[in-house]
């Protein structure tokens, strides 16, 4: 398990089990999840990464660790800290600013 786990930080996360549509195995994941939670609570809401392209507005495309993909922001799930198995890295900041935004866009209550 991942020490101390901070937003926009990308681990290693075992998302199996998975049921039909939903990503699986193990693979990068960004915490989106804000640090006050991440501090307090033994959840955490991850974003999956994948090198498959979709051309949709809520996927961030990212290259990280050399290999092209996309955060995945229509897959966002709450996994137990247990499942996060390595920190790999962190989020630039570029991506930072566009997986907020789209949050924002998807999230906006009312309008």
């Amino acid at each position: 398990m991942v020490g101390r786990v901070r937003r926009y930080d990308i681990c290693l996360v075992n998302l199996d089990p998975a049921q039909r549509s939903e990503i699986q195995k193990m693979r990068p994941c960004v915490v989106i999840s804000p640090d006050e939670m991440n501090q307090y609570i033994r959840t955490v809401i991850i974003a999956p990464m994948t090198s498959t392209r979709r051309d949709y507005s809520s996927r961030v495309d990212v290259t990280f660790q050399r290999k092209k993909g996309q955060v995945v922001l229509d897959q966002i799930r709450t996994v137990d800290k247990s499942r996060l198995v390595r920190r790999l890295g962190v989020l630039p900041d570029l991506r930072m600013r566009e997986v907020a935004d789209v949050l924002r866009e998807m999230f906006a209550y009312g309008e």
